[in-house]
């Protein structure tokens, strides 16, 4: 009789708690990186489109608008395949753009033309 007690105990235990590892989204996307200078932007490099001023150091990304009715959203946090540390997610892409994320470089060109174009698998953590 113990043995069945504990056993439902245990069970209600495990399905009650949040199981983490299922709250991990993930999504296959192309990824490319960009700079704040203006030869790759506007008239104003450091602002993006919500309204964020990007400072080189930065660990951030510009998505594209398809990618926020997938569980992104200005202030999500990601891990990208390939790089270390989390990202947020602070800009958002022209309306052309489909399943890309881009990654901020700051000032570092040959970074971003180093990362070209890639295929990656993203984590949203949030």
């Amino acid at each position: 009789m113990k043995k069945s007690i504990c056993f439902v105990v245990f069970l209600s235990l495990l399905f009650s708690f949040p199981s983490y590892a299922h709250s991990i989204k993930t999504l296959r996307v192309t990824a490319t990186a960009y700079n704040s200078v203006r030869a790759q932007t506007n008239h104003q490099p450091n602002l993006t489109a919500w309204g964020v001023r990007l400072k080189p150091g930065m660990k951030a990304v510009a998505i594209s608008r398809d990618l926020l009715h997938k569980g992104l959203k200005k202030g999500s946090r990601i891990k990208i395949q390939g790089l270390t540390g989390e990202y947020t997610v602070l800009d958002k892409m022209h309306r052309r753009w489909r399943n890309k994320i881009d990654i901020y470089m700051g000032n570092d060109v040959k970074a971003a033309r180093k990362w070209g174009k890639r295929t990656v698998t993203i984590q949203i953590l949030n």
